[in-house]
């Protein structure tokens, strides 16, 4: 019983944070962690990084649809 709700509840999150595309949950946790990490190691403000990194990963993903629709 509990191992067939965890399963369950791993793959909800999984296809939440996931979803349609990887490469944008994969761009969000770059963004957040490198964030994290120049807040933490550095002295500089760090609030500009995460969207900066987000809108690049979104450009991508738009290209890279664009490219696949065009193929089709």
């Amino acid at each position: 019983m509990i191992a067939k709700w965890t399963r369950a509840f791993a793959l909800f999150w999984y296809d939440f944070v996931v979803g349609d595309d990887w490469r944008l949950a994969i761009g969000v946790i770059l963004a957040l962690g490198l964030t994290a990490l120049l807040a933490h190691d550095t002295s500089i403000a760090a609030w500009w990084v995460s969207p900066l990194i987000v809108i690049a990963v979104l450009m991508g993903s738009t290209l890279l649809a664009g490219r696949k629709a065009r193929k089709a």
